[in-house]
């Protein structure tokens, strides 16, 4: 896991995923593959091996996360419940819960879960951004994760869904 606070240059998109609850898809694996950097933005899991949703990011790329209201287990109370990180001389502020964010925050973007909700909208000069839900289905709501891509232009955003099929991949619990 990196520190609350970095600095990043890339070149490759980061990949933003949220609200997994405990299952960590193989097609979001699939979308992350080469990602320079993942942000998961809350609600990994309320088991103590939930854990592991987390190693298995850190695995492909360096792993910036915030704690979610269902991070309960003894390894989440290290998570930090917001994180300000700059890339590319952006900067994103990451927190689990909309209503959680300060407005006097400085920042370009304000990246958060929690809704399951997408949402890839600015609103007075700021990204916001929310991946959506990753993990189990809520409602019927899509099953979607982000990307980022920060240069010269500034921050593009894509929401992607989850196609929950890829050939020569496992199926996932739906």
């Amino acid at each position: 896991m990196c520190p609350p606070t970095a600095r990043y240059r890339l070149t490759s998109p980061i990949g933003v995923i949220s609200d997994t609850h405990g299952l960590l898809r193989d097609e979001a694996l699939v979308l992350l593959q080469g990602c320079d950097l993942i942000l998961h933005l809350g609600d990994v899991g309320n088991k103590e091996d939930d854990s592991a949703i987390l190693e298995r990011l850190d695995a492909m790329a360096p792993v910036h996360c915030v704690r979610g209201n269902i991070d309960k287990a003894s390894w989440a109370t290290r998570l930090p419940m917001h994180q300000d990180i700059i890339v590319n001389g952006q900067r994103l502020h990451l927190v689990h819960r909309l209503e959680d964010f300060d407005p006097e925050t400085p920042c370009d973007a304000i990246l958060h879960g929690h809704s399951h909700k997408p949402r890839n909208e600015y609103l007075a000069g700021k990204l916001l951004f929310n991946p959506g839900a990753a993990g189990k289905r809520r409602f019927k709501l899509p099953i979607t994760l982000g990307k980022l891509w920060i240069d010269q232009r500034g921050i593009r955003s894509a929401i992607i869904h989850l196609p929950l099929y890829i050939p020569g991949v496992a199926a996932a619990e739906h």
